[in-house]
Formats: structure tokens, sequence, C-alpha cells
């Protein structure tokens, strides 16, 4: 590959995809250059170590006869082609590292996107728990009315009961049964609004656990 062609390679590189093999045949063109340059100073050093700087006059402004004249200006072009050459290769090496790096940025982002979206869908789809049964009397004084129970409050959660898993009033029935004394959590909508209540199913006047009447709400 010629020098030229290695700068054109950064730059087809960079604007397509990146890919491993571009960074691997970057990588191996710029050892190549790193070689040739270093070749090119033993060169510069075999010449009485002039290196790139060095006068090729004597004192009185005639060609150095000590050294080889053309070996020395041939090592210094070659070592300034090649170091342009090398930072046309560096810098579209940074490229594609940044390029490579800008990729998985917008990877990370869209694959945060699609997991949000996920995440809505699954929602929207879930939507907020039905009410599945209704308040439709409650006596004063009972455990119902002391936990702030109304009617027509619609039931969302009692206890352990919800939309997903209330069949009949029997389900109601057999959380009260079980939780007699203990205080239950009961979700209500009243009047749009969801209302969090602490029940604690007790007999009271000789009469059950409740001190109200829940009808099941047609689905």
């Amino acid at each position: 590959m010629s020098d030229k062609e290695a700068a054109e390679s950064g730059g087809s590189a960079e604007a397509g995809a990146v890919t491993v093999s571009d960074v691997q045949e970057l990588i191996r063109r710029k050892e190549e250059i790193e070689a040739q340059i270093k070749a090119n100073y033993d060169v510069l050093e075999s010449q009485k170590g002039v290196g790139m700087s060095e006068p090729l006059v004597d004192c009185e402004g005639y060609p150095r006869s000590d050294v080889d004249l053309y070996q020395v200006r041939t090592a210094r072009h070659n070592i300034n082609d090649h170091k342009a050459v090398m930072k046309q290769v560096e810098e579209a090496l940074h490229q594609l590292h940044a390029r490579d790096k800008e990729k998985q940025a917008r990877d990370l982002a869209e694959a945060h996107r699609e997991a949000v979206s996920r995440s809505l869908g699954q929602s929207e789809r879930l939507g907020s728990p039905q009410p599945f049964a209704k308040v439709s009397s409650i006596s004063a004084g009972s455990p119902a009315s002391d936990a702030g129970l109304q009617v027509d409050d619609e039931i969302v959660e009692f206890g352990s009961v919800n939309t997903q898993n209330f069949q009949a009033l029997q389900n109601i029935g057999s959380v009260v049964q079980h939780s007699e004394g203990k205080p239950l959590n009961v979700t209500v909508i009243r009047r749009g609004e969801r209302h969090q209540l602490r029940l604690v199913p007790t007999r009271w006047a000789g009469k059950g656990l409740l001190g109200c009447n829940i009808i099941p709400l047609q689905r």
C-alpha cells in the first residue's frame, strides 16, 4: 500500500461504518511507517549522525565530503513524507475510535428507549387495577364504618383479593374470616379518586366482622 493509499484508507474508513478490519489495517500501516522512519533515521545516524537539521555544507559553504549527501537528503525527505502520512493515519484512527464510541452511545441510547417503550407498553396493557365489587350499604359503628368505607365505594383491592383473582364474594368472606382482629389494606375508588383504607374485621354488637354489604360489579 502506498502512502497515498494509506491516507485514502483512513478517509474511506471514516466515511463508512467502523469495522475491525479498518482499524487493523490502519494499525498495520502505522507500524509499517514507523519501521520506515526508523530505517531512515538509522541512515542519518550512519552518516556522522547528521540528523534532520545538521548543515550539509562546511564552514566555507561547500558540500560536505565526509557524508553521502544523496543518502542524507533522501533519508530526510522520506522521514518528512512518512511523518506526514503517519499523522493522517493517526487522525484516521482517532476518528474511527470516536465514531465507534458514538455508535456505542447511540446503541445504548436506543436500547434504553426500547426498554422504556416496552415498559410503558406493558403498563398500558396492564392498565390501572379495576374495581371488582361495590359497597351497597354500611351499618353505623361497624368495622367498615370505622375504617372509612362509604356507600358506593368501588373496591379495587381487599386484602389479598384483587381484580385478577376475584371470582366470587366468598373470596372476600374467606379473607375476612382469616383476618379477624388483624388490619387489612383496602383500596377503593370514590368519585374517581383512589383511597387507601385499613379495616380490622371485628365482631361487633353480636353481628358479623364487617358490618357492610358488598356486591360484585358486572364485568
